[in-house]
């Protein structure tokens, strides 16, 4: 499988043939006054999740825990369409490492209360194969041992599967994996050794994905970028290639890592009403991805151990709660938006707020685009992304993945040192590149992309409220600005924002 390198630099990419339509409807909505709170409840699907049903439906095939291997055969023995339901109790597998179960088209699995699908760590997956529109219902799938970068169910990455009321939990690898047209709703993704979900389909894109209801927590219990530092291989959920997504109502908490991260060549993404709170890293990570919505997320208390290690050792790069790395709206990729607009947002006592950031160094066919061989949506070939081609229109601009166009506004901001137990370096909002080097031939090098990033590529900051004493760190590391500064000539970013700097402080 494909490794990954943390924040900015992920490795060696999908290959992708994106046309970037998703048809998607535009959803407006009023503008609410500057700052107010989202009404966001948390889905506490773990502690309290539904049971299924207590007596088999009618003409499902019922599936005995107590016959190893049961719910396997009696698959393979029935037709496509089949509902089978799983009676109480602990159901297992052969016992080789690649036994599992191989729905056909359309099957529907129903767990009874109290039914298990038990991997006993000798299991790598539990369902897989690639038919579609496959169901699962009310069912705990646990101690499964997928290897690094794979998952547990829907193993192949198969369209149109339906996640629901189900605990996918203390697997190795992913919990889940995700094909186009998925739905995953009020489901528990629990302590698994990676990723709760790993929104991946090798060689293909994912299209019109939903993520609602769920509970995320906990996820990389095998501390991945401990073992393999760098790999930016762990998340509470992941996503590469993903055309068209809704994130929404989730609570995603406690997790080893980054809550939610999407990936490489994302567009039309919705996140909303979710409640984000306490992951080691950042909130949310929109990296080298394309168009996106953000809001009414409650985000909370994210990014302190991440943050924190960071500040410990020396590095003044605002390493953000949320964090829009060489990402923006592009108008002419089809989404719902043409921006990412991140807006009615509360984040509240955090390690450090929104970094906007663009490496001047990373671009198709650079050795700093870790991506190697694969380029943006908008220049399908990488290698013409060259010598002399590139230093020209429109390959100058169409061959980076840029921060432009993000919109940051109506959003409520509190800090509490005394809360974050910090000094400083946690108290921080950005829009920064780095000095361009490289390659030799690179038109990208010195300070343009820091100009076009803080100038001219259309980000903005406004109406926002900041409670506590925030800093605004602009064009490099090395600009720290104070409010007035922020608002004054020549950045003239938050027009019409409010800020309370003794609160909090």
């Amino acid at each position: 499988m494909i490794k990954w390198r943390h924040w900015a630099l992920p490795a060696a990419l999908l290959a992708l043939a994106l046309s970037a339509a998703t048809g998607c409807e535009s959803t407006p909505s009023a503008r609410p006054k500057p700052g107010a709170a989202p009404s966001t409840s948390v889905a506490r699907v773990c502690a309290q999740p539904s049971a299924g049903p207590a007596k088999a439906p009618a003409g499902a095939v019922t599936v005995d825990p107590g016959v190893v291997g049961d719910l396997a055969a009696k698959t393979l023995d029935s037709p496509p369409n089949t509902t089978f339901w799983l009676r109480p109790g602990t159901h297992r597998l052969e016992p080789g490492p690649y036994d599992q179960v191989l729905p056909k088209e359309g099957d529907v699995y129903i767990g009874a209360p109290g039914a298990v699908l038990d991997g006993r760590k000798k299991n790598q997956y539990a369902f897989g194969g690639t038919a579609p529109d496959v169901t699962i219902r009310y069912l705990t799938v646990q101690h499964f041992v997928a290897p690094h970068d794979e998952g547990v169910v829907n193993h192949d990455s198969a369209d149109g599967w339906v996640i629901e009321h189900a605990k996918i939990q203390y697997n190795s690898g992913a919990g889940l994996m995700t094909g186009a047209r998925q739905q995953v709703s009020a489901s528990c993704l629990r302590d698994n050794g990676q990723y709760g979900i790993n929104g991946y389909k090798e060689g293909d894109s994912i299209r019109g994905l939903v993520v609602e209801g769920n509970e995320i927590v906990g996820n990389n219990t095998d501390d991945w970028e401990r073992r393999q530092p760098g790999c930016g291989c762990t998340a509470g959920a992941k996503f590469w290639a993903v055309n068209g997504a809704d994130i929404r109502g989730n609570w995603v908490h406690d997790n080893r890592g980054a809550g939610l991260w999407a990936d490489t060549n994302n567009n039309d993404f919705l996140i909303e009403d979710n409640v984000i709170e306490a992951n080691d890293g950042a909130a949310l990570i929109y990296e080298i991805s394309y168009n996106a919505i953000i809001r009414n997320n409650t985000i909370r208390r994210n990014n302190w151990v991440e943050g924190r290690g960071s500040a410990d050792r020396g590095d003044d790069f605002p390493y953000a709660t949320v964090y829009v790395s060489e990402s923006g709206g592009e108008p002419r990729i089809r989404a719902r938006t043409d921006e990412i607009e991140i807006y009615r947002n509360v984040l509240e006592n955090n390690w450090n707020g929104i970094t906007l950031w663009e490496s001047a160094d990373r671009f198709c066919n650079s050795p700093a685009n870790t991506s190697s061989d694969y380029c943006t949506l908008l220049v399908r070939d990488t290698h013409r992304c060259k010598q002399s081609a590139i230093a020209t229109a429109p390959l100058y601009a169409d061959c980076r993945w840029k921060t432009q166009r993000v919109d940051i506004h109506d959003n409520r901001f509190v800090l509490d040192k005394s809360v974050v137990h910090c000094t400083a370096r946690c108290d921080r909002m950005a829009v920064l590149a780095n000095y361009g080097t490289s390659p030799d031939w690179s038109p990208y090098k010195g300070e343009r992309v820091a100009e076009a990033i803080t100038r001219t590529q259309h980000n903005r900051w406004h109406d926002n409220v900041y409670v506590g004493p925030w800093k605004f760190v602009v064009h490099d590391t090395s600009r720290v600005l104070d409010s007035g500064q922020w608002q004054g000539t020549p950045y003239r970013q938050d027009a019409g924002s409010t800020f309370d700097v003794r609160a909090g402080g």
